[in-house]
């Protein structure tokens, strides 16, 4: 009785729409008049469609600097505050960015990137370094996006690594002082691998919402310079919503549905791993 609850909104939420996706993506749909089974057709359209395999290299690319750069950024971060203050106002500044939606963050950055009026280009000006079009350049647009979302998530990140600092037993780092082991030593050491349980959710976390990346990109770019942004939320998107192409946009969808669930089951792995380390020593 109390599952009943969770178990419904699971099947009417999750499950019942997954397996309707699953349906469609056998289907030629266009929303407008019944599906029509066509079996394996748009799948084999995925083989052959260059944007498609162009959208996953572009969002391969974003996720790695997203990820590169948020985790190593977020570990600095977490290090500094928890070396340096205990304050919960810090902390809640460092929160602040995560509050706002990826809808605000992506227009304000959009106009502060701005190549004529933006303060950023402003400043770069000033600097006596040429302006750049940080949306409008096939070479700068994924990267910018990228790091416009690690400066929202980067102190939610940080405060996740800051619990799990907080979590070693400072009488771990004294023994090793007292071993001889300088700063460097005992981070790499002592502190990173206890680390890692808490390291591997953050890059659960962060690695399945890099996949889905969406927002930022509709607010910004819509796909553009030249496909350079085209993430595969977005081509799903636009099968869907501006061609109405169900059929094939929901093969997408069942594709990288697939995909996330190959990261997650290595991530599964990955914490099981971490988790028998713990246990063995």
């Amino acid at each position: 009785m109390f599952l009943a609850p969770a178990a419904v909104g699971f099947v009417v939420f999750y499950a019942w729409p997954a397996a309707r996706g699953a349906y469609l993506s056998l289907t030629d749909y266009d929303l407008l008049s019944a599906p029509e089974f066509s079996g394996l057709d748009n799948y084999r359209r995925l083989l052959s469609d260059d944007v498609f395999w162009n959208s996953l290299r572009v969002t391969l690319q974003y996720v790695l600097i997203n990820i590169g750069v948020q985790t190593v950024a977020a570990l600095l971060l977490a290090l500094l505050v928890h070396r340096l203050t205990r304050s919960v106002a810090v902390r809640g500044v460092l929160l602040l960015p995560y509050l706002v939606s990826n809808v605000v963050v992506g227009l304000l950055w959009y106009w502060m990137a701005d190549y004529h009026l933006g303060v950023v280009n402003e400043v770069l000006g000033w600097l006596g370094v040429d302006r750049v079009a940080f949306f409008g350049d096939p070479a700068w647009a994924i990267p910018t996006i990228a790091l416009v979302n690690v400066w929202r998530h980067l102190g939610y990140t940080a405060l996740l690594i800051l619990a799990g600092l907080q979590t070693i037993p400072r009488q771990v780092h004294e023994a090793a002082a007292v071993d001889g082991a300088g700063e460097w030593r005992a981070f790499r050491s002592v502190t990173l691998p206890l680390l890692r349980p808490v390291l591997a959710l953050v890059l659960v976390v962060t690695l399945v919402g890099s996949w889905q990346i969406f927002d930022t990109v509709a607010v910004t770019t819509q796909g553009g310079p030249v496909d350079a942004t085209r993430v595969v939320q977005y081509y799903i998107y636009d099968h869907a919503f501006t061609r109405f192409d169900f059929g094939y946009a929901a093969a997408i969808s069942v594709v990288l549905c697939l995909i996330l669930a190959g990261v997650a089951l290595a991530q599964l792995r990955l914490l099981r791993a971490n988790e028998h380390d713990g246990a063995g020593s």
